[in-house]
């Protein structure tokens, strides 16, 4: 980026960065001693110089340079939107706090203070220099950590439900109401929920103690879902859950056909469990038993019910075929069920030695065991991206300080796992065992168009993947290095966890041969979510995680704290960039591509590209056009289930969806507007 920007000669400032003294005059910015950037003197400004989490700070009323450390080149972003400074405020910012800087502060400190007492204030520093860097954590992160109050960090949980009512099963899980008083203790507590119900015996199955019939799991996700709107009535912050049934279960057709009822489960994403068995039933055109360990009531087993060989009860058998298309007419024409690929799951687990996971988190990126968590923290792509879109040289990613932010993105959240309150001692003991984290990256798309290259093509997931692969490599050194300092995880056993087959089976032979002589200190490392609101509020609304832009400007309804509806204006942050740059916005280059411009098979091909890399699983929306033929949208998860993906979902707009995205013009909200307090439990975004 060219550095001729100009100062007011009356502002000297300085901040300390890391240890390092840096004063800013009229003609430079000079790090100890070193003069790094020089600026044009003697002109008239229209900015000013300021200090703000421990950057250099240079700002009109149209950009902002933010000078980071020796040797980096300056950042140019636009001025916050409208509805990033309204989230910001709405979601993350504390009474006591003006600015994002200030937010960076608390946060960096509450990550540095479970360290060593005599390391807290260069850990602070550092986390603080990360912050501004880009490694940000996920909203509860951002939003609680060092706010003193009894909410976790962790964004979410998956909670195990057992197949009694109350007390424990006969394998230990916890019964349907315990289930349902843990989870609502975890939404009161800020958590999201995600749940198998597969273990709840089938409609019509024998209830000994009673001498009664069940009425099955989608009876009980009713309770739980009242629960969820209770919860978040009281005042917590809306509830996200995610249930999950198995293909092979009784009740699924129920299932799958729940949420075509309107007002059914709307705090509920529902995804179906699909193991290898049944996708390999369907390519050959096969029947497929429903089947429960509960024994059916009399009159199931006057119509056929039957118990196999292995113990389990066969409540019905279904044609595979008919039984997928039941699936895809659902997700076809209401977005849900998604599917989750069981084998593919549990088969890449590092930890698949001591644990079996059934269920994810309510966005899907997190497979996770019973209490299981995701404890995540996204670095935002578009800051490593040098001489964006060409301007002043070739642009470039700069590989050696995004690893540099990975690695101590790795110990920051690391930290998290002992800072953060447990809404469940169970859940703590879980992420104590094996702690369990989730770097990821968000902005994605727009860094792809930044370095010139579109999303949908092979160059493009050519570096998404170096990118992907660079993030695994820095984030498992510095796992190794943590647990050199700290200790191994303490379940961590280096025969099984290096199996063949695992994902830590596939790395490269030095860092296993390292893990092998260290240990490692996470069990898992790596994840990418959706960051719909910290993308708004901390990137300047850089395109959502892996996704690529939905459009360049656009409508976007967000819910208030009186439950009305607002619409406001966005424009997406590359966009936005090129066109400060001096770039034609009625004219775009054809890197500008977005989500609803390319193929369905060109999303699937970007989640397989970075897959590999991605050590739990990937949150992403395949979108599809309301014209799309239903043959061809059911083949978008043979492929998806051939390329070895963890998962699917898909979204295609119609009328009984709509949408929550416009590309409708709209007139902006002004930023006065925007400063108009708001309440503080309230999530300002529900996606679809």
């Amino acid at each position: 980026m060219a550095a001729e920007r100009f100062v007011d000669p009356d502002q000297v400032c300085a901040s300390v960065w890391a240890g390092e003294l840096a004063v800013a005059n009229q003609n430079e910015l000079v790090w100890a001693g070193d003069a790094v950037v020089s600026l044009c003197p003697g002109a008239a400004c229209t900015g000013c110089w300021l200090v703000q989490g421990g950057c250099l700070v240079f700002s009109t009323p149209s950009f902002r340079c933010t000078f980071m450390k020796r040797d980096t080149p300056l950042l140019l972003t636009p001025t916050e939107q409208p509805i990033s400074l309204d989230v910001l405020r709405e979601k993350y910012l504390k009474a006591d706090e003006q600015t994002v800087g200030d937010l960076y502060a608390r946060v960096a400190k509450a990550l540095a203070s479970v360290e060593a007492l005599d390391a807290r204030t260069e850990w602070e520093a550092r986390f603080l220099a990360n912050l501004n860097a880009g490694a940000i954590g996920a909203g509860r992160i951002m939003s609680a950590a060092g706010a003193g109050i009894e909410a976790t960090l962790i964004n979410c949980f998956v909670q195990p439900v057992g197949d009694c009512i109350q007390g424990t099963d006969a394998e230990g899980y916890p019964g349907i109401y315990e289930a349902l008083r843990e989870a609502a203790e975890t939404m009161r507590r800020g958590g999201g929920v995600g749940y198998d119900f597969s273990r709840i015996r089938p409609k019509g199955a024998e209830v000994k103690g009673t001498a009664s019939l069940a009425s099955g799991p989608c009876s009980y996700i009713n309770v739980f879902d009242q629960s969820c709107s209770t919860v978040e009535s009281a005042g917590a912050r809306r509830g996200a859950q995610m249930g999950v049934l198995r293909m092979d279960h009784p009740d699924v057709l129920d299932f799958i056909t729940a949420k075509r009822t309107p007002g059914r489960w709307n705090n509920f994403n529902v995804s179906v469990g699909v193991p290898d068995a049944f996708m390999q039933a369907l390519s050959e055109d096969q029947p497929w038993e429903l089947v429960h360990r509960a024994k059916p009531g009399a009159a199931l087993v006057a119509q056929g019910a039957f118990q196999r060989a292995d113990g389990l009860w066969v409540y019905q058998t279904v044609a595979a075929r008919e039984l997928w298309d039941t699936v895809m007419k659902s997700a076809y024409d209401f977005a849900e069920p998604g599917i989750l690929f069981l084998d593919h799951i549990n088969q890449d687990n590092n930890l698949r030695y001591c644990e079996s996971i059934s269920a994810t988190n309510p966005c899907g990126e997190q497979p996770l065991p019973a209490y299981g968590c995701c404890d995540l923290g996204p670095v935002i792509l578009t800051r490593f991206v040098r001489n964006p879109f060409g301007v002043d040289g070739d642009p470039d990613f700069d590989f050696s300080a995004f690893e540099a932010v990975v690695a101590t993105q790795v110990r920051a959240l690391d930290n998290v796992l002992d800072l953060t309150f447990w809404p469940l001692h169970q859940q703590r003991e879980e992420a104590q065992a094996k702690r369990r984290i989730g770097v990821g990256f968000t902005g994605m798309g727009n860094a792809l168009c930044m370095l010139k290259l579109r999303y949908d093509q092979a160059d493009g997931r050519d570096m998404a993947t170096r990118i992907a692969r660079s993030m695994r490599d820095a984030a498992y050194r510095a796992s190794v290095a943590l647990a050199q300092e700290k200790g191994a995880f303490p379940a961590f056993d280096a025969d099984a966890y290096l199996a063949t087959g695992t994902f830590a089976s596939r790395l490269d032979a030095d860092v296993q041969q390292a893990i092998r002589t260290h240990g490692i200190r996470n069990s898992h490392l790596l994840s990418i979510a959706p960051t719909g609101t910290v993308s708004l509020a901390f990137a300047d609304n850089a395109s959502n995680g892996i996704e690529p832009p939905f459009s360049w400007t656009y409508q976007r309804k967000k819910r208030e704290a009186d439950g009305s509806t607002s619409t406001y204006a966005v424009e997406d942050h590359a966009w936005r960039m090129y066109k400060q740059l001096g770039g034609s916005v009625d004219s775009l280059p054809p890197w500008f591509v977005s989500a609803l411009a390319m193929s369905a098979q060109d999303h699937i091909a970007m989640m397989a590209a970075v897959q590999p890399f991605v050590d739990t699983a990937i949150s992403k929306t395949v979108n599809v056009p309301a014209a799309y033929p239903y043959d061809s949208f059911k083949d978008l998860y043979l492929q998806a289930w051939q390329a070895r993906l963890k998962g699917l979902a898909t979204y295609r707009p119609n009328a009984i969806l709509g949408s929550v995205l416009s590309e409708t013009p709209v007139a902006p909200v002004l930023a006065e507007q925007a400063k108009k307090p708001v309440a503080n439990n309230i999530d300002p975004m529900r996606a679809v």
